[in-house]
């Protein structure tokens, strides 16, 4: 198996691509969606911008038990020269394979790695570590001096019971490259990252985590370098609105002494 990708200085800002029936979209708590746009449309706009990566996530192709729409996929690797990760509908081994040749360079796993976690070890010993995410799905189920949180699947629809932290660990052992870590509670809240959930996770594995859920404004991005302890930060509607840039964003980052690229 192929080495994990370490631990970096240098900071990773990622803009999340949700995608559902081909097009852009952006919820709150995964409800109440907007649309923003053609993929390959917004991906292109970024990877001009400097984006260090672009992930994109078919958010109902699990739900709806169909695979991520490999057209699209290709259409984006053709106007996109940074790494792409894609997500959603990653069931089995030919899953991997058919997005890794449509142009991905990584591909990421969630409902799948619940229902058979020897899945990811299988994707990462025929693939490598590098190219296998394990996106992680959590919402805060105690609160006070000990907070847990429980990973969910389907866009949060369906409860697992399982820990997240266990789980992260868990993933790691079994070969994941890195982990794309969303809180639930945060998403499309623009409230800042789950610092304490971020922070947990990171301290935990060994393999860089990206923190997802609910950026803001740009302090929320340092927030979660600083703070959450994250190797990435990944965001979408501040972004796919148009109220901040890439290069705005990745110039408050290096004023606050984050290392980005």
């Amino acid at each position: 198996m192929s080495s994990t990708l370490s631990k970096g200085l240098v900071k990773r800002l990622i803009p999340c691509l949700d995608v559902d029936k081909g097009r852009v979209v952006k919820g709150v708590q995964f409800v109440d969606i907007r649309d923003a746009g053609d993929p390959v449309e917004v991906a292109r706009r970024y990877n001009q911008q400097g984006a260090d990566e672009i992930t994109l996530l078919d958010i109902t192709a699990s739900h709806e038990d169909r695979d991520t729409t490999l057209q699209t996929v290709e259409r984006m690797a053709g106007e996109v020269f940074i790494p792409l990760t894609v997500g959603g509908g990653v069931r089995e081994l030919a899953d991997i394979r058919n997005l890794l040749n449509a142009g991905a360079d990584k591909v990421a796993i969630n409902s799948a790695a619940i229902k058979n976690p020897d899945f990811v070890k299988a994707a990462a010993d025929k693939f490598g570590s590098q190219c296998i995410v394990v996106a992680i799905d959590a919402k805060q189920t105690r609160h006070a001096d000990d907070p847990q949180w429980e990973i969910f699947t389907h866009g949060g629809r369906n409860a697992t019971g399982i820990d997240a932290l266990q789980w992260a660990k868990k993933m790691t052992d079994y070969g994941a490259g890195e982990l794309l870590l969303t809180s639930m509670d945060r998403d499309g809240t623009k409230n800042g990252f789950d610092l304490a959930l971020t922070s947990c996770i990171s301290d935990a594995v060994a393999v860089p985590v990206i923190a997802s859920g609910g950026v803001g404004n740009l302090q929320h991005l340092v927030d979660g370098v600083v703070e959450g302890k994250a190797d990435a930060v990944l965001a979408a509607s501040i972004f796919h609105f148009g109220e901040y840039t890439i290069p705005e964003a990745k110039q408050f980052m290096a004023q606050q002494a984050v290392r980005v690229r």
